[in-house]
């Protein structure tokens, strides 16, 4: 695949690429200097639980959570 550097020194990853690996706006990639004109990035790793409420939201559409049997305790 190619790209090309836009005038503002910004490179952009292929929509290919992007869909493979989940990339989304706003994600934050390392970059390091490898030798003249090489490069390697590395996606940062997502905040600790990131995306957890929008999962826990979409639970009870997908049939997780199932009702159970049990007896009251209006009696304790």
């Amino acid at each position: 695949m190619k790209t090309a550097v836009s005038t503002k020194g910004q490179i952009v990853l292929p929509a290919e690429i992007r869909r493979q690996d989940d990339i989304e706006p706003g994600q934050e990639f390392e970059i390091e200097r490898i030798d003249r004109g090489e490069y390697r990035l590395v996606r940062r790793s997502p905040p600790k639980n990131y995306g957890l409420v929008d999962w826990l939201l979409a639970c009870p559409e997908k049939g997780f959570f199932v009702p159970i049997e049990s007896e009251s305790t209006d009696t304790l």
